[in-house]
């Protein structure tokens, strides 16, 4: 089959001819129909968040059934699916928990194992991973669901327990970001929005974004700290106290700083972007956090378990993901536009889906 690699970090991506994944026993081979194009798979080229090469990026997807093993029961050839981008073993404690996003000997298409960007994808532990996706939703909807959007939906609802007429403070409007301010208005909470980029701001504030904050910033760690500490006052200064949850989408020593500091009294901070580097020993201003009983979570991903809950939103018309979605590519385009994401994370805009048959 034909699938997308690169074999060095930075190093060239693009197609390639290569073998036909085996069905394991208990997993499946999906023909993909629409896969992501997520900065987690740009981090992963470019060395950030390493990965054995050489490596075929992709892990936001949605297809076909192809071929199942021997032991899978509940899916068959043919059937429409997706699944998170977090594959649980199915077996463990925190998989039997319904919590298989943080299960220890969990598997993630792109990152352990070949990923989507490709004509098949392997799901392993199918019965327990894949997600069947009802007959409204289409392939390029689905595929838009698999990381940022599912990571934001499990850190509001289950990590944040956001509520409606609460303030959420969105730190960084990506793809992660505009996901959470989405999500959030569908719940009934008020966003303020922090971006650098006029233009990402302005997609926040069309997506219902209640306020934004334009960080003015020469560039530079010292000044862009300076320019986030700031916002975070004004965020306490303006919203009585401060925001109910703040969610920080980038994942920098900076912006975790701020969306702490951007919280009133027993605030919920959720770190969602990923804190890699030098940035994953970040400190936090923990006098604060003890004396005003703040709490600080980490989001990783969401179970398949949880998607039901998401997709009867989707479908009763309360959240529309396809909104995120900025440009709908062909599967040949994936390699450029993989690359292309060399681009600042602050303002990305919005998300780039690529589907089959598309020019």
């Amino acid at each position: 089959m034909r699938a997308v690699q690169y074999d060095a970090v930075g190093g060239p991506v693009a197609w390639r001819e290569v073998p036909e994944p085996a069905c394991p026993t208990t997993g499946a081979v999906i023909e993909v129909k629409a896969t992501g194009v997520c900065r987690s798979d740009w981090h992963a080229w470019r060395g950030h968040d390493p990965v054995p090469l050489p490596m075929t990026p992709g892990h936001e997807f949605a297809g076909l059934v192809a071929a199942v093993g021997p032991a899978v029961t509940r899916f068959k050839v043919g059937d429409r699916v997706t699944a998170p981008f977090v594959n649980g073993c199915g077996v463990c404690a925190y998989c039997q928990a319904g919590q298989a996003q943080v299960c220890p000997d969990q598997t993630q298409p792109g990152f352990t194992h070949p990923g989507s960007f490709a004509q098949r994808v392997v799901v392993r532990q199918a019965d327990f991973n894949l997600v069947t996706l009802p007959a409204e939703m289409d392939f390029v909807t689905a595929a838009a669901l698999g990381c940022r959007f599912a990571t934001s939906f499990h850190a509001l609802t289950a990590q944040a327990g956001l509520a409606a007429g609460e303030w959420l403070a969105v730190f960084g409007a990506g793809g992660v970001g505009l996901a959470a301010v989405l999500i959030a208005k569908a719940q009934g909470a008020k966003v303020v929005a922090v971006d650098r980029s006029g233009a990402a701001l302005e997609r926040a504030a069309g997506l219902g974004a209640d306020h934004v904050i334009k960080l003015e910033s020469p560039g530079g760690p010292a000044a862009d700290r300076a320019a986030l500490e700031t916002a975070a006052a004004k965020i306490r200064g303006d919203l009585d106290g401060g925001a109910h949850v703040a969610l920080d989408a980038v994942g920098s020593e900076a912006t975790a700083w701020a969306s702490v500091r951007s919280l009133r009294r027993r605030g919920r901070q959720v770190q969602v972007g990923l804190m890699l580097g030098q940035a994953a020993e970040a400190a936090l201003p923990w006098g604060l956090v003890v004396a005003q009983e703040l709490r600080v979570a980490g989001s990783h991903g969401m179970a398949a378990a949880d998607y039901p809950a998401m997709l009867d939103l989707i479908i009763q018309g309360k959240l529309d993901p396809t909104r995120l979605v900025g440009q709908v590519i062909g599967f040949e385009a994936l390699g450029e536009a993989l690359m292309a994401m060399d681009a600042p994370v602050l303002g990305t805009g919005g998300l780039t889906v690529a589907a089959a048959g598309s020019a």
